[in-house]
């Protein structure tokens, strides 16, 4: 019988789960559909030998109007019977045998240009083949302009020049340190141009001492901020050749800390790299992955920031990056040192509770985890898998999540073969559409 390709499995969230706001996508927008086709369109058309792969599930579903249209998916695929180089599109191919295909899983993001246009302009996918190690394939789209993760590693080396670009051509009396990452995009070209938008704050550091900054120069409460808008371009040999920055200044208040008050239970600041976290930590990334249903696992990055406070035994509240990893749960029975971070996985802003009742040998952790400016990814009811997410409104992006139990209903069967299965409906190949 041929395939009735099952396309959205995501199943609705429990209003319970959440009191953040959400906008539904609906099961008939074919701009979802559009853009997960072309996605894998793209993928398909990169390779030259071997067999097509069909869409199996998509996970996530985000739009992003900034200004222009930007859908992020999440999708996982299986080897179909149909060969590249075939006149067939994946429509029209079966799933080959499960013991002998390959599967996949890709994050992309699709830009809607005009009405019509849909064009990748980045996709990540992690082929499994029937047998062997995990092969990763990677495109950009050259030209496109599309946002990137504002805690992306690549920012890294241009928001230092940046920093130290402002210090060093300004004015004011005082060094300034970088605050927030609010927005940033990336143009693959010969090398690849960054829109960057940021805030800084001035520090305790003044220049007449300081000639750039330290681990001694701290963000004043009271001091003066700015933000800034900046334009860089990074050569293929990773060089910074041109850079423009603009920035605006803003006056700090004048303000004066009240002196510390002695409180008893209340939370208090502990170093990020404490030994005294490290049980909290093991726990937290545990919980982490016990709760994710993906293939790889999660690590962590780095630790933000960290409180201790004195209850019932003590009550751990850790703000730290998670980054998904090389070694899936298929091969490993537990997370090592040996994992390494997968640079083009996914990254998660995580906040953590850990308790810790010493006398009962007893630890109870809690998780929630948030992808870089949109998704918030709760705890979710036992089937779910990956984690389900609910999207959190932006109002200066305005970005909308698919939380609807949606499926694709496929190309009709052939005279003779056997009727769907109840709930179920054969279309017609030309008119695709989603269903509830």
């Amino acid at each position: 019988m041929k395939l009735i390709t099952i396309l959205f499995l995501c199943s609705r969230l429990l209003p319970s789960l959440t009191q953040e706001s959400s906008q539904e996508i609906d099961c008939n927008d074919q701009d979802v559909f559009k853009a997960v086709d072309t996605a894998l369109k793209k993928y398909n058309s990169g390779n030259k030998s071997g067999n097509q792969f069909v869409l199996y599930r998509v996970t996530e579903v985000s739009r992003t109007d900034n200004p222009d249209i930007f859908y992020s998916l999440k999708y996982q695929i299986k080897e179909g019977d149909c060969p590249f180089q075939s006149d067939k599109t994946w429509q029209d191919c079966d799933y080959k045998d499960s013991a002998q295909a390959a599967t996949g899983e890709c994050t992309v993001t699709v830009a809607k240009r005009g009405n019509m246009k849909f064009s990748v302009a980045t996709q990540t996918c992690l082929i499994t083949p029937a047998e062997g190690p995990v092969v990763t394939a990677q495109y950009d789209c050259l030209g496109c302009v599309h946002p990137i993760s504002t805690t992306s590693p690549d920012l890294e080396p241009v928001l230092r020049h940046a920093i130290q670009h402002f210090n060093n051509n300004t004015d004011h009396p005082h060094l300034f340190d970088l605050k927030e990452v609010k927005r940033a995009q990336r143009q693959v070209v010969a090398g690849w141009n960054y829109e960057i938008t940021y805030s800084i704050a001035q520090t305790n550091c003044s220049k007449e001492k300081f000639l750039f900054l330290t681990p001694d120069c701290k963000s004043l409460s009271n001091g003066d901020i700015g933000e800034c808008s900046d334009k860089a371009y990074v050569d293929l040999q990773l060089r910074i050749a041109s850079f423009l920055q603009k920035c605006d200044l803003y006056p700090g208040e004048d303000f004066v800390q009240p002196p510390t008050k002695l409180c008893v239970g209340c939370p208090k600041p502990i170093p990020v790299d404490s030994p005294e976290l490290e049980e909290p930590l093991n726990h937290s990334i545990a919980k982490l992955n016990a709760e994710n249903n993906g293939t790889f696992y999660f690590k962590i990055d780095t630790v933000k920031k960290a409180t201790v406070q004195v209850v019932a035994g003590k009550k751990y509240s850790i703000v730290f990056i998670a980054r998904e990893t090389t070694c899936s749960k298929g091969s490993n029975e537990e997370l090592t040192k040996s994992c390494e971070i997968n640079k083009h996985g996914l990254i998660l802003n995580c906040d953590a509770d850990v308790y810790v009742v010493p006398w009962e040998e007893k630890v109870y952790p809690t998780v929630n985890c948030q992808s870089p400016g949109r998704t918030l990814l709760m705890k979710r009811p036992p089937g779910f898998s990956p984690f389900r997410s609910v999207q959190v409104m932006k109002p200066e992006e305005k970005t909308t999540r698919h939380v609807r139990s949606c499926e694709y209903k496929g190309r009709p069967q052939e005279a003779g073969a056997e009727p769907a299965p109840q709930g179920e409906v054969n279309l017609p190949a030309e008119s695709p559409r989603l269903a509830q």
